[in-house]
């Protein structure tokens, strides 16, 4: 499905959105109720992804397909290794079968694990024989993506003698190693996470609970880029959000000052609301630790006519398309100029954007919802809008709610 979104009438938003469940903590949380059945799970995400997980985990069929879904194929990959006298071929789609898993298989393989592949080396489609591991230290490279170190310590308790992972050289994603530590401290399962070394130690079961998964950050990005491209005066209030979260995106919050939208915090939802003017001065920021977030703050930057330099960005070229090469082509073709490396992304200010310009998606969903927000201010088209779903079911009926006219071409 292809659609046109044409320019907001009222740039002068006040609206109220419920958000599903944070895909991170869902697919963390069901790795763990698969493994512990004590635990209950509330405001599950609706997302493709979790669906695809929930499918995964519930399945007896040896072929396992988890169509994009990157998170499911990582988590998983660990999951099925320690599922004693289960044999399991994991696969995805055709993009899914290009992005790399071998740091991950090599690591488990360290530790014991039966994981061989059935096409191309590196790469899914695996086969993987569940085994019982005993092995309990293990090395793997900080600087890789955070889900191959999530994917292990989400199986960790439950290996006989635990769990000891040496992050070797510069960590990265540190925010969403410490969401899985906290998910597992939760449960009852002791963990440390000391300079390089993270351990978590065995256990056989929990108490019985139910754990509330709090509405994703990653999707709260597309309105505060809605709120800092609409009119002073304007508040969005989302929920279900709190001050003190687990998810790195949750950064957006003090990111966003920039372009004037404050948050404001509630009894378990947040207001955004435009206070001032964008700050004209060039937005310089890290994003190792949240990277999801990278493609909205791009065009919101865009938009907003002020140069960026964005860094660690270098886990973006695994994503499910190169989102680096994606924002530098589309972003070219609205008329901004903009340069990228394998790691960051540079651009300057621009005072046009072309109207009426087809954005590809790539299979993409970050790619559909960070550039949506440009309708505040001028015609666009989003190719493959469909595509959303892998993590945001009702995006597009959020985006009417806003008042985005929204037309199938």
């Amino acid at each position: 499905m292809d659609i046109l979104l044409n320019v907001v009438a009222d740039k002068k938003v006040n609206e109220k959105i419920t958000i599903s469940g944070s895909k991170s903590e869902s697919n963390r949380l069901l790795i763990l109720q698969n493994l512990f059945p004590e635990l209950s799970i509330e405001n599950l995400s609706d997302s493709d992804d979790s669906v695809h997980m929930q499918h995964a985990l519930s399945t007896n069929d040896e072929t396992v397909n988890i169509g994009h879904a990157g998170t499911a194929m990582r988590f998983l990959t660990s999951y099925f290794a320690v599922k004693q006298g289960r044999e399991t071929v994991l696969t995805g789609s055709d993009r899914m079968q290009n992005r790399p898993i071998e740091i991950l298989v090599n690591a488990l393989k360290d530790l014991g694990a039966n994981i061989t592949y059935e096409a191309k080396e590196g790469y899914p489609p695996i086969r993987i024989k569940g085994t019982k591991i005993t092995t309990d230290k293990v090395q793997i490279n900080g600087n890789v993506s955070s889900q191959y170190i999530s994917s292990m310590l989400l199986i960790a308790s439950k290996l006989e003698n635990g769990l000891e992972i040496e992050l070797v050289g510069k960590i990265t994603s540190v925010p969403y190693i410490n969401m899985t530590l906290s998910l597992l401290n939760q449960l009852g399962i002791d963990t440390s996470f000391k300079g390089n070394f993270i351990k978590v130690l065995p256990k056989k079961s929990i108490k019985k609970q139910v754990v509330v998964v709090e509405s994703d950050w990653s999707s709260a990005s597309y309105f505060y880029s809605i709120a800092a491209l609409s009119d002073i005066g304007s508040q969005i209030s989302l929920s279900a959000y709190k001050k003190e979260s687990l998810q790195g995106d949750s950064c957006l919050a003090e990111i966003y000052q920039h372009f004037g939208v404050e948050t404001v915090f509630g009894e378990n939802f947040i207001t955004l609301k435009k206070v001032k003017e964008t700050n004209k001065d060039v937005l310089e920021i890290d994003l190792k630790n949240a990277p999801d977030i990278a493609q909205t703050i791009a065009v919101t930057c865009f938009a907003e006519n002020i140069a960026c330099n964005l860094t660690g960005l270098h886990t973006l070229k695994i994503k499910e398309t190169d989102r680096l090469v994606a924002l530098n082509d589309e972003l070219t073709n609205l008329g901004a100029t903009i340069s990228v490396t394998d790691k960051s992304l540079h651009l300057e200010t621009s005072s046009t954007i072309n109207p009426n310009i087809a954005i590809k998606t790539y299979n993409d969903h970050r790619m559909a919802m960070a550039f949506a927000p440009l309708a505040f201010k001028v015609p666009i088209q989003i190719l493959n809008a469909e595509v959303v779903t892998k993590s945001y079911q009702k995006f597009w009926d959020d985006m009417q709610q806003i008042g985005i006219k929204i037309d199938k071409l």
